[in-house]
Order: C-alpha cells, then sequence, then structure tokens
C-alpha cells in the first residue's frame, strides 16, 4: 500500500492519465499502453482523475492484484456484461499502442494506415488465439495463448519489428501489400480470380473454389463471392504458415469434401489431378498419384492408413508439405528440389515459423521494388498518394 501511496503523493485530488501511466506499469505491471483502458475502468464518472481510493478500490478490493495477468488484461478489456473479448474490445489498445510507441511514430501522418495496422494485429491476433473461430475470445484461450508475452515484449522493445508476433509492422505491410497487389480495382474485396493470381498462380483452381465456398471459414464480407480483408488474413497466414495448428485445421477443412472428419484417398486425389495436369502443362515429369501418396503417408505415418485424421496431421512436423503437394504447386516444386536456400535458412533461424521466414523475404522484396520505383519517379514522396497505394 505504502508503494501504492508513493505514486499518488502530493495529489490529493487524483492523477491525470499522463501521470497515471507509471502506476499502471510500476504498480499493476501491465504494459503501459493498457493504462487508458485502466484509467477508464475506474473513473467511472469520466472527470479525468483517478484518486488513491478509488485505485485501491478497483485494483486490490476488486481482488485483480492477486490475480494472474491474462485474468487481469480480460478484466480490464471486456465489456461488464459479456463473458468472452470482441475485436472492437482491443481497439483503444491499439489506439495507444500507435500514439505512443517509437516504433510507430513515423504512422502518424496517415490515420488511415494506423488503423489498417491496427485491424491487421488484430486479426492475427484471433486467427491465433480464437481457436474456436467464434469471434468471441474467452479467458481460457487467452491464458492458452502466447499473446500476454507477446504485449509485453512490445511494452519492452523500441524496435516494433522485432516482436513478431501480432505487432510486427513489418508484417502487417506484408500482407496488406499482398492484398493491394490482388484487389485490382482497389474497391477493398477480392474474388476468385484475383486469389488465382496470388503466388504466381501458385494454387490450384480446385483449392480456390473450396476457400471460396467458406468451407474452412465463413467470410466476413457481406459481398457474395467476395472476400474481405479480414478473410484475406486468415487465408495468408494459413497459407504462408502451414505448421501452425490453425493452418492444418483450414486446409483440413478445404480437403475434407464430404466433412466427415477424415481425409480419404479419393478426396486426395481430387485436389492432385489439378496439380498433376498443371504439372504436363508444364512439361514437368509428372509424379503419379500412387507415388505421392505412399509419399504423404510415410510423412504423416497416420494410425490407420487408409486415411488420414487432424490428429495425424497435428502429429507431425511434415504435414505443410502435403497441403502444399496437393494444390500449391510452386511449394510442391521447392519441396521435391529440397531446396537448399531454404534448409539453410531453417537452419540458421530455428526459432522462426515459416510465417516469419516468408515475411522476412516478402518485406525485402517489395522495399526493394518501392526502391527502384521511388528511383523512376524522381523519389517523389511516397506519402502523397494516400490510399491511392499502400505505401
Amino acid at each position: 500500500m505504502s508503494r501504492i501511496s508513493q505514486f499518488f503523493a502530493g495529489h490529493p485530488e487524483g492523477l491525470q492519465l499522463q501521470e497515471f501511466k507509471l502506476v499502471t506499469k510500476e504498480v499493476c505491471k501491465l504494459p503501459s499502453f493498457f493504462s487508458p483502458s485502466l484509467f477508464k475502468k475506474i473513473d467511472v464518472n469520466s472527470t479525468g482523475l483517478v484518486t488513491r481510493d478509488a485505485f485501491v478500490d478497483y485494483w486490490v478490493n476488486g481482488n485483480l492484484l492477486t490475480k494472474d495477468v491474462a485474468t487481469q488484461i480480460y478484466t480490464l478489456l471486456k465489456q461488464p456484461y459479456l463473458n468472452y473479448l470482441v475485436q472492437d474490445d482491443f481497439k483503444p489498445l491499439l489506439q495507444e499502442l500507435l500514439a505512443t510507441h517509437p516504433g510507430l511514430e513515423f504512422l502518424q501522418s496517415t490515420p488511415e494506415f494506423q488503423e489498417r495496422y491496427a485491424e491487421t494485429v488484430i486479426y492475427r491476433i484471433y486467427y491465433y488465439i480464437n481457436r474456436s473461430g467464434t469471434g468471441h475470445l474467452t479467458l481460457r484461450e487467452l491464458k492458452r495463448g502466447n499473446l500476454i508475452d507477446a504485449m509485453l515484449h512490445c511494452d519492452e522493445e523500441e524496435d516494433i519489428n522485432k516482436v513478431l508476433r501480432y505487432f510486427s509492422y513489418e508484417h502487417f505491410y506484408v500482407i496488406y501489400c499482398k492484398f493491394w497487389e490482388l484487389d485490382t480495382d482497389h474497391d477493398f474485396l477480392i474474388d476468385k480470380e484475383n486469389l488465382i493470381r496470388y503466388g504466381n498462380h501458385a494454387l490450384t483452381y480446385r483449392i480456390v473454389d473450396r476457400i471460396f465456398s467458406q468451407v474452412p471459414r465463413k467470410f466476413t464480407s457481406k459481398v457474395e463471392g467476395k472476400m474481405g480483408y479480414e478473410d484475406f488474413v486468415y487465408f495468408i497466414l494459413a497459407e504462408e504458415d502451414k505448421s501452425s495448428e490453425p493452418s492444418l485445421e483450414y486446409w483440413f477443412k478445404c480437403i475434407d469434401l464430404d466433412g466427415n472428419g477424415v481425409l480419404t484417398r479419393n478426396e486426395m486425389q481430387f485436389f492432385y489431378e489439378e496439380q498433376l495436369h498443371r504439372m504436363e502443362c508444364m512439361a514437368q515429369e509428372p509424379v503419379l498419384f500412387e507415388d505421392i501418396l505412399c509419399q504423404m503417408i510415410d510423412m504423416i505415418k497416420p494410425q490407420d492408413e487408409s486415411y488420414i485424421m487432424l490428429r495425424d496431421l497435428k502429429g507431425s512436423k511434415l504435414s505443410g508439405s502435403v497441403f502444399n503437394i496437393l494444390f500449391n504447386l510452386n511449394k510442391f516444386m521447392a519441396f521435391e528440389t529440397r531446396d537448399p536456400f531454404l534448409i539453410r535458412q531453417e537452419r540458421e533461424n530455428p526459432t522462426l515459423t515459416e510465417w516469419d521466414r516468408f515475411a522476412h523475404r516478402e518485406y525485402i522484396r517489395l522495399s526493394m521494388e518501392d526502391d527502384v520505383e521511388d528511383a523512376s519517379n524522381g523519389s517523389a514522396e511516397v506519402w502523397d498518394e494516400s490510399l491511392e497505394a499502400p505505401f
């Protein structure tokens, strides 16, 4: 209590938000960008001040002091009448982060991109943490995920791009630019023909059809036959990080044509047929399905060799490659040739996920393209065009 009194000494009328930030960080041990949320919970009458007694009443007498960090954060963010978090609950946090984090300061002159960054972070959080896929993030999900660690890391690290989980600006930039490249009419929606161009036409028509049938995930876009930005974020995370559980679940639903929870030989052959046809068109030596099926069974080692279940895939480190074999020709070829560049990258940074490596490569590529474009434009100010171009 004496530590609490220390921060309120000389302020009998209470602390303003700016002064209260130290209390959030030093007393509550929460990331500083939680200050406005905590302040608002205590200052119920919107006086603009929080007194020592009001703080003690909320934090100590309300039993938050003795709770674990996940429960504290969950209590602060959620609406009082709900027992879960919705995406909007995270918006005040992101607003504060964008206003105060040194690594995001350069975005302050472009509010539209601040908004896009905030949206993308929230979509990434829900993709990985809200495993039920309901849009209702529970306390149990929050405790099981790695979001709290990422938030604490974000608070301590000045270089936002070192916070690889959720908050990296570079990761946002890659996702947004990828969407922008496909969204040729810039109506913030993409259709099947747009998505088929993804990754240099890497995907088959059959898998794109399955994505647009909304089997792996219902689109949030309200326009028939169109995928919105949030839907695309889920797609790109699933496509570029096939080692993660959300991705395995996403693609399993796509291949499981009858939705009975098992992948049969016929279902896998249905998707592989198009790959085989594409190989023939490219004058590649085709790998027959019989051979590829044996290879996939060897890779996954399912409990029953006549079919593959989701738990079989989750128990294997090569599951992502099975999906690439079935519907991504470029990645299938890279896997078949055991691309030495990719193998070396994995050995050098074993802690990085597939997504981290992809985002890093793409960010460098996009930056180089921007540099070339700037040079050809006589270094015109890239921010002037606002939403005419991503950056």
